[in-house]
């Protein structure tokens, strides 16, 4: 009996090892159509002079890893390496696109070369030019001098699914024509430097020199441009982020046709609305991208959005959080108009603006400013003062607006209300000076989630608090 059980569980297993294995995907035939159109890329370029102790010895990057510090004691503060070298490399992955030569990647692989290499699988090495790139995208085109090149098939990355299967070739750490796969972990990440592109979160492992490299579907169709990782050791730890074809073929059109690329922009500062600002403008749920500050002269401000106004939808589409406006925004020809649907203290409207192009130069970065310091004598523990005509031009703010010099204890300090802020509005009220603020903070309800927009360090953000007395 024990035997005929332990075969039976072993014809069991055999059963549903062959099941599990048989729906797992083979990337032979992918890898086989695809490889030779992946190429490595290696850079040279020029080098700032190493900072060096008063020994004449380099100095050891900060925050290194402890496997990583001796690594770096031995190749540069041994014997002989006090010299800072005048020249540099660097490596990624590209793909040629185009029989003709033009291979796509990533801005940083080439940034500030002064040669670019890309050797193709059969081992040649051909020199590139440059045709363009994009900082904000993190895309750039380069042109190779050849004829019959492979070439990979471009698909389509708003087709592709979250669980979907992905494949990557590159060359991490120097290892050429290297695969890796995994899946489509989420679609349409935001990331802090990366406010126009909706990147693709994967769980296929990208280590340095992936960066450039192509990400597949399992039709064989490149869907995204493997850029970045977040990792705390500076290896893979599970997140790897690609950048969506469609977005890099439309940067690619714009450097072929303009020599440059242009972007739609809406003049607009924005945020996240979070659970208790929700309830503050009257939301059954938090989603939607907060309107903190409207850009004077801007497209918003033409079309008629106010500061506190959450824009919900971009033509026709939904809008959950912040990080998803600026895509759309951005791939919107110039001139174009566009409906925007709008909440507006409760009240859901459409509002029609027309795109404009955005501008080169970013927006000043203001400067905390000190002020002679007042006693706290209100229901939200802070002490504030009225903004002079050099502190307005010091923190840039135009009109209205109180400054906090003190956060006592209370609900704005709770809230996170910080020393430097500027008070501009709170709810629907704005706040135009300190007599102002008094009279609206003495009326304030109880109990219910109150919205205030403040200035920080140059940029509006709204936050939320209660007042429980």
């Amino acid at each position: 009996m024990l035997r005929k059980l332990v075969y039976g569980t072993g014809a069991y297993l055999l059963l549903f090892s062959s099941i599990v294995f048989a729906q797992l995907p083979d990337f032979t035939e992918l890898v086989k159509n695809n490889g030779d159109a992946v190429v490595n890329i290696s850079t040279t370029q020029k080098a700032a002079p190493d900072v060096q102790n008063d020994s004449g010895e380099q100095q050891l990057p900060q925050d290194l890893p402890p496997d990583m510090e001796e690594f770096f004691r031995h190749y540069f503060q041994g014997p002989g390496r006090g010299m800072a070298p005048k020249e540099t490399s660097s490596l990624g992955s590209g793909f040629i696109i185009s029989k003709d030569g033009y291979v796509l990647t990533n801005r940083h692989v080439v940034n500030n070369a002064s040669e670019i290499i890309v050797r193709l699988k059969d081992r040649r090495e051909l020199v590139a030019k440059l045709i363009g790139s994009d900082e904000s995208t993190d895309v750039a085109l380069l042109k190779i001098e050849a004829k019959d090149l492979p070439v990979v098939e471009i698909g389509s990355s708003d087709e592709l699914e979250v669980g979907e299967w992905v494949l990557a070739i590159g060359t991490p750490f120097g290892f050429d024509q290297s695969v890796t796969a995994g899946i489509v972990s989420a679609k349409g990440r935001s990331l802090p430097d990366g406010n126009y592109v909706p990147f693709i979160q994967t769980d296929v492992a990208i280590n340095p020199g992936n960066s450039g490299g192509p990400l597949f579907n399992m039709k064989g169709k490149v869907v995204g441009i493997n850029s970045q990782i977040y990792s705390r050791s500076g290896g893979y730890m599970g997140l790897s982020f690609a950048i969506p074809i469609d977005l890099a073929m439309n940067v690619v059109d714009q450097i072929k046709s303009k020599g440059k690329v242009t972007r739609g922009w809406l003049g607009v500062q924005i945020q996240d609305v979070s659970r208790q600002l929700a309830e503050s403008f009257g939301m059954d749920r938090p989603y939607g991208a907060l309107i903190a500050r409207v850009i004077p002269g801007g497209p918003a401000e033409k079309a008629g959005l106010q500061i506190g106004d959450i824009i919900v939808e971009y033509n026709g589409q939904i809008i959950e959080t912040s990080g998803e406006l600026p895509p759309r925004v951005g791939v919107t020809p110039i001139d174009e108009k566009a409906t925007l649907k709008i909440i507006r203290q409760g009240e859901k409207q459409d509002v029609p603006v027309k795109i404009g192009l955005l501008p080169t130069q970013p927006l000043a970065q203001a400067n905390e400013s000190a002020a002679p310091v007042e006693n706290i004598n209100n229901r939200l523990g802070i002490a504030v003062a009225d903004l002079s005509a050099e502190q307005r031009q010091q923190l840039q703010v135009e009109k209205n607006g109180v400054f906090v010099q003190k956060v006592g204890k209370g609900a704005a300090q709770e809230t996170g209300i910080q020393t430097g802020d500027v008070i501009l509005r709170i709810q629907n009220n704005v706040v135009r000076d300190t007599a102002d603020f008094n009279k609206i903070v003495s009326k304030l309800p109880v109990s219910k989630s109150i919205a205030l927009l403040v200035q920080r360090n140059g940029s509006p953000i709204f936050v939320a608090l209660r007042l429980e007395k």
